[in-house]
């Protein structure tokens, strides 16, 4: 049970410390996603 209770403090140290870069990333996937979508509806014969 101790072990479960550190990984759990452990991914959420992970995430108080990284949620910027997670947020960054899903933007920009976000972004290119939009953008692929955006072109191929401008582009459709």
């Amino acid at each position: 049970m101790q072990q479960i209770v550190r990984g759990y403090r452990g991914l959420s140290l992970l995430w108080d410390v990284n949620w910027d870069r997670i947020l960054y990333l899903a933007t920009i996937a976000f972004a290119l996603m939009a953008g692929a979508f955006i072109g191929s509806v401008l582009l459709a014969p």
